[in-house]
């Protein structure tokens, strides 16, 4: 592995966890934080991962309920549990416990596909900016460091902490590990924008994700050169939370993923 633990090296470095025989273990380095725990796609994509390697028969994920519960680096491990397992759909849920205990919480819906007279999308993509025309969104060198691992261009709205007056923004974002590949990599880009309000801020403060609800529309995850378009917005920001609707759409411009999310911001 190299000094960068890139995303695809992370996700093959698991083991049966020696405590449980439905538990997988791994180890989250200090370039993977954001603050001081895990930064969240990558908690998000990790409970999955453990749940694709206990159960590797599974149909398409559907949707992800994620609590953030308390912070996590270092070692860690997943415990798999099936809360339900149909003729189409099943529901499993993933615990990542560390040190201080319970971090994440998360459960998954899969599905089969089945025929169906609608065949459909209802929400329009975003007229914006491309990825060349796009500007760098960090515009200087004090960002999470779990962030220093992906590519990051603006399409619309305010650079973080700069008293801006949005609380939107559209972000072309990549993977800059080539071998991120599938729903886990898919999961692991989609929590990277910061709040939606995090631009309103004037100086730095800390802020905190305390759920990810993820709708999966597509079964067709592919996009050209890896570049995701996300957005973020939020919808009030009031006594120390915020809620924000999230979208991610492929370089194509269809839509791929529907979330929504609250934060804790101490600003």
């Amino acid at each position: 592995m190299t000094d960068r633990f890139e995303f695809s090296d992370l996700l093959a470095n698991f083991t049966r966890s020696q405590s449980s025989d439905t538990a997988w273990a791994t180890n989250v380095p200090e370039t993977w934080l954001q603050g001081r725990t895990t930064y969240g796609g990558l908690s998000a994509a990790m409970c999955l991962r453990a749940v694709e390697l206990e159960l590797p028969d599974l149909p398409p994920l559907r949707s992800a309920q994620i609590n953030f519960i308390g912070p996590v680096s270092g070692e860690v491990s997943i415990k798999v549990s099936v809360l339900r397992q149909g003729k189409s759909v099943a529901c499993v849920s993933a615990d990542m416990i560390g040190l201080g205990g319970l971090a994440t919480h998360a459960v998954f819906t899969f599905g089969l596909s089945r025929p169906s007279k609608l065949d459909q999308d209802f929400t329009e993509p975003p007229s914006v900016p491309g990825i060349e025309e796009s500007i760098n969104f960090f515009a200087h060198e004090q960002r999470p460091a779990f962030a220093k691992h992906f590519d990051c261009k603006l399409a619309q709205g305010g650079h973080p902490v700069s008293g801006s007056q949005h609380h939107e923004h559209y972000l072309w974002v990549r993977h800059q590990d080539k071998n991120a590949q599938g729903m886990t990599a898919l999961m692991g880009i989609g929590d990277m924008p910061p709040p939606a309000v995090l631009p309103m801020f004037k100086e730095f403060a800390p802020i905190s994700s305390m759920n990810w609800t993820v709708n999966i529309l597509s079964e067709d995850l592919s996009t050209d050169d890896g570049w995701w378009l996300l957005r973020s917005a939020a919808e009030h920001a009031r006594n120390g939370y915020s809620s924000q609707d999230m979208q991610v759409w492929n370089s194509e411009g269809k839509l791929v993923i529907s979330a929504m999310q609250t934060v804790a911001l101490f600003y």
